[in-house]
Formats: structure tokens, C-alpha cells, sequence
């Protein structure tokens, strides 16, 4: 009987260490359907782990672009990164732009980080040898001047602007937002914010005018 209770015990105090990691950690996800002008071509999901301040994100995007029922562009990116805190220290992603091919990976070492992309392997150093991809889920970016692009691997310029707050709709209800520019990128990226720093929304102007848009499901 005192053996059964000590197994007893023990068993309680291991289902206590996991509920208490469990509680620890923290899973947010964002899943945003996309659109090109008023068509829904695809997603764009992500998923933020956190434990205390380690952080690990996946991303998954799918775009079909149809002329007259035929796929004209078909765009597919999977990248899965490693954080501490708000530092990037490793990044692994794929990418298939309508049938070009490319591979990035990065990863922190001391105060650089290094990286493989198809321009070749390069370090570049930033302040306290801290890296940010271009994170939207993390509000800490708006105050970068450089960002990693994770299907490039090009370590761009950018400057990020804020544009005031206005209302938008988020999953059919009327939302206060603040949108900020970032602009550096080929095309800007508007995105918009809630009073708690939460993502919401993502627009971006293509060549020939044409708006790409993420609205979260």
C-alpha cells in the first residue's frame, strides 16, 4: 500500500510539471484569407509558440492566382524560425514562386547572423548582434530599419511610418487600428495594429495598382 502511494505521489507531482510547462507556454495564431483586389487567391497562416522568451514561429502560405478558370501564378512559402526574445537566431524556409525555386536558411552565431540564400552565403551585424525577420506578428519590427526577407535572404533597408488610426473591419465587426507603412521593399506593406499592438490586417500595392489584402478569418 505505501508503495501505491508513493506511485501515487509521484505520478500526481510529474501531471503537476506538466500542466505548470503547459501553462508556461503560450501558443497564439494568426490566419488570414487573402485576397488580390476583390478574388481570394489563398492564406497565409501563422503560429507563435512562446516559452518564457524563447519563441518559435511557422508560417504557411498558399496563393493561386485563376485567369478564366487556369492557374496563372501559383506562389507556396513554409518558413519556420527561432527567436529569443525579439532576436532571430535560426531560420529555415522554402519557397516556390510560380515555379522558381529557393532555399534560405540563417542562423545567429556570437553578434552576426549568418546566412544561405540563393545570393550566397553572407553575416551581416546588427546592434547587439539582434536580427528580425520581417515578423509581423511582433510589433517590435515597427522599430527596425532593416529586416530579413525569408525568401531572399536580402537583409533590406526599411523605413516604417506611421499613418494615424483609423476604424477597420476585423471578422465583421468595426475595429480601432493604428497603420504604419513600411517602406524599402519592392512594394510597401501597410499594416494595421490594435490598441493592444495586435496584427490585424496587411495591404500591399502591386505593380499595375492591384492590392494584395490579408483579412484574418
Amino acid at each position: 500500500m505505501k508503495r501505491l502511494a508513493r506511485m501515487g505521489w509521484f505520478a500526481m507531482s510529474a501531471a503537476l510539471c506538466v500542466a505548470a510547462a503547459s501553462a508556461q507556454a503560450r501558443t497564439q495564431t494568426w490566419n488570414f484569407r487573402v485576397y488580390l483586389d476583390d478574388a481570394a487567391i489563398g492564406h497565409h497562416r501563422f503560429a507563435v509558440s512562446e516559452n518564457g522568451v524563447s519563441r518559435e514561429m511557422t508560417t504557411e502560405v498558399r496563393f493561386d492566382v485563376k485567369v478564366l478558370f487556369i492557374n496563372a501564378y501559383r506562389y507556396v512559402h513554409d518558413a519556420s524560425e527561432r527567436w529569443q526574445g525579439n532576436c532571430l537566431t535560426n531560420l529555415n524556409a522554402r519557397t516556390d514562386d510560380n515555379g522558381k525555386q529557393s532555399i534560405v536558411s540563417a542562423a545567429r552565431q556570437g553578434d552576426r547572423v549568418s546566412i544561405d540564400s540563393p545570393r550566397g552565403v553572407e553575416a551581416v551585424q546588427a546592434k547587439g548582434g539582434c536580427v528580425m525577420s520581417f515578423a509581423y506578428w511582433n510589433p517590435a519590427i515597427l522599430r527596425q530599419t532593416h529586416l530579413l526577407n525569408s525568401q531572399t535572404g536580402q537583409y533590406e533597408a526599411v523605413t516604417i511610418a506611421a499613418l494615424g488610426e483609423e476604424k477597420i473591419t476585423v471578422r465583421g465587426a468595426p475595429v480601432q487600428a493604428t497603420r504604419y507603412r513600411i517602406s524599402g521593399p519592392k512594394n510597401p506593406i501597410d499594416l494595421w495594429y490594435g490598441s493592444d499592438q495586435s496584427w490585424l490586417a496587411l495591404q500591399s500595392t502591386l505593380d499595375g495598382g492591384r492590392k494584395l489584402r490579408y483579412l484574418l478569418k
